[in-house]
């Protein structure tokens, strides 16, 4: 399950093309986004199945006949791994000046 605010990356960017001409804006395999809204969803036009889908802040798509704005399935995201990114902030080299007893 993701959260508003959480990085996630597009692990599965493969859309049937009936799919992916109803969008805008399509997630690319690999690329990092950062997931805007979590809701019910449903599975595919015409399908009696639910899923988690998500909206995603660096892309925008038009609204469904429910007006509410095109998303993807959540399963097409995996969490960012934040051990990564924080052991590369935490890498940087720091200058250390001369210490001072007090």
């Amino acid at each position: 399950m993701f959260v508003k605010g959480q990085r996630v990356v597009c692990v599965d960017d493969k859309f049937h093309a009936s799919i992916a001409k109803m969008f805008a804006q399509l997630p690319i395999k690999d690329r990092v986004y950062t997931v805007r809204d979590v809701y019910l969803g449903q599975e595919a036009p015409g399908s009696d199945g639910a899923t988690c889908g998500i909206l995603l802040m660096e892309l925008l798509n038009p609204v469904d006949k429910r007006k509410r704005e095109l998303g993807f399935n959540s399963e097409r995201f995996a969490p960012l791994d934040n051990a990564n990114e924080e052991e590369e902030e935490t890498t940087e080299e720091v200058e250390v000046g001369d210490l001072v007893e007090v």
